[in-house]
């Protein structure tokens, strides 16, 4: 079961925008996040949760999507994310910038875990205006915003496929724009 849901998280680029989250689904996921492992226990991971539509939509435009395919300017109009959940870092319990980005690393693929297990999607956002994100959720001088993930009723296709012949794993998008490949390396040639 494990498998068919790492199998299946993907990072959706288009969504369904009649899905709307509710406040206690995304505090579940969160819930879940924060009973992972911690680097020394320590634990400075924050949450901030958005939801409601027009927060949803001032957050969108502060974000970097599919970085390999600009051109695109995804996601598209009208399949856009209708949740977010940013990961901070509280530099009063943890100051170091570093130190605990394998604990925004678990957190994250915990919450898209979760969120696959209901169906739904999403991706996990680390190109986005900080300071400009920091101002609109404002958030205190010591909370850092360290990943955004979109969340989302996904509505595309992801096709995991191989590597093309000169060894290139950027991912592509079919002409429609609907199905999303995803070049992934064979077992043995990651094995050292």
């Amino acid at each position: 079961m494990l498998r068919d849901l790492v199998l299946k998280n993907r990072s959706y680029r288009g969504y369904d925008e009649s899905y709307r989250f509710s406040r206690e689904e995304l505090l579940d996921f969160v819930d879940l996040a924060r009973q992972t492992a911690a680097s020394a226990n320590i634990q400075p991971l924050k949450y901030h949760i958005a939801y409601e539509k027009e927060q949803v939509d001032q957050i969108q435009p502060l974000t970097r999507w599919a970085g390999s395919l600009p051109q695109l300017n995804l996601p598209y109009p009208g399949t856009r994310p209708t949740a977010f959940i940013t990961i901070c870092q509280d530099m009063n319990i943890g100051s170091n910038p570093t130190s605990f980005l394998p604990d925004v690393g678990i957190t994250a693929q915990t919450i898209l875990l979760a969120a696959t297990e209901k169906g739904l999607g999403g991706c996990m956002i680390g190109s986005f205006e900080k300071v400009e994100l920091k101002t609109l959720l404002n958030l205190p001088e010591h909370i850092e915003p360290k990943l955004v993930i979109a969340l989302g009723k996904p509505a595309e296709e992801i096709i995991l496929t191989e590597p093309k012949e000169d060894g290139s794993v950027k991912y592509y998008r079919s002409e429609d724009g609907k199905t999303h490949y995803v070049p992934k390396r064979k077992l043995e040639d990651i094995i050292l």
